[in-house]
């Protein structure tokens, strides 16, 4: 049997308030990064998420109601979410899985035209403790996105953030640079592969509208309420030590009617704090490599 490092064993432990002070250029205060997570899901499979329960239980193929409630974002929610981005000039990463920029190649070409970083999302919506062969996932993946973009993605988010014991190992190999996998700090931090370190990106599960609308079942204004109560405490935090916070949203949770007045809310605020740098993955880890 193949002997796996614990995840414990991939990072060192290291207290923020025993760090070097890291600094942002042009009195930069803290780093926003915004996340848009655009996937396929296979009607031929059970659905990855629902929100109608069959009247008479277990997982129907094909899934009409589920299966249509997530397309809705990728016709009509993603449009919605965009254009609240694009009227902030807000600098985005889409998330997407490969298959994106063959079944919803619009997506992928507005998203490239607007200069959005695209980060591999996996293939499918599937887990890769799921997948049949995980280097193959990571490498379709990959190739998908640069052929389509012309630059190799450099970020890797996994889908449901689910990893197996090698993925980041493999991950550096194929040649990605950061994973956002790992929530766990505030800031960026170093995992130890078998080809050497990996930056992970800090996600989000708290400004995430999977875990607020879906798991929690909140109300809609308690993104807003959340983000900026989240930007508040970081925003004071780094006078001392910058800060990144991340901001996850689906077209299918937030790209609704109802929803989309409380996103349009926080960055309406975030852009009234001075000193709030708006930054994607890549360019986050940009930054944090010219400070080691």
């Amino acid at each position: 049997m193949t002997e796996h490092l614990r995840l414990e064993e991939r990072l060192e432990y290291s207290p923020i308030i025993d760090r070097p002070a890291l600094k942002l250029p042009d009195e930069g205060r803290m780093i926003v990064w915004t996340i848009v997570n655009v996937e396929v899901w296979d009607s031929t499979r059970t659905q990855p998420r629902t929100v109608i329960t069959p009247p008479a239980g277990g997982s129907p193929i094909p899934d009409v109601p589920n299966w249509a409630w997530h397309e809705y974002g990728n016709r009509v929610g993603f449009w919605r979410l965009k254009e609240v981005l694009d009227s902030f000039d807000v600098p985005t990463t889409l998330a997407l899985n490969g298959s994106v920029c063959a079944e919803y190649p619009r997506i992928a070409e507005e998203a490239l035209k607007a200069d959005w970083e695209f980060m591999g999302h996996g293939f499918s919506q599937l887990s890769m403790q799921k997948v049949e062969d995980e280097r193959e996932d990571i490498q379709k993946t990959r190739d998908i996105i640069k052929n389509f973009t012309g630059t190799q993605p450099r970020g890797w988010l996994g889908p449901a953030l689910m990893e197996t014991y090698e993925t980041v190992d493999v991950l550096k190999e194929e040649g990605f640079e950061y994973v956002s996998d790992w929530v766990l700090d505030d800031q960026p931090v170093e995992l130890k592969t078998r080809a050497g370190t990996l930056v992970n990106i800090p996600y989000t599960q708290e400004n995430n509208d999977v875990a607020m609308m879906l798991i929690q079942h909140h109300k809609a204004s308690e993104y807003t309420d959340r983000a900026l109560d989240q930007l508040e405490t970081l925003y004071e935090e780094s006078l001392e030590q910058p800060r990144v916070m991340a901001l996850s949203c689906h077209p299918y949770i937030f790209g609704v009617p109802h929803r989309i007045k409380y996103f349009r809310k926080i960055f309406e605020a975030i852009r009234r704090k001075p000193g709030v740098v708006f930054m994607t993955g890549s360019q986050i880890l940009d930054w944090y490599l010219s400070q080691r």
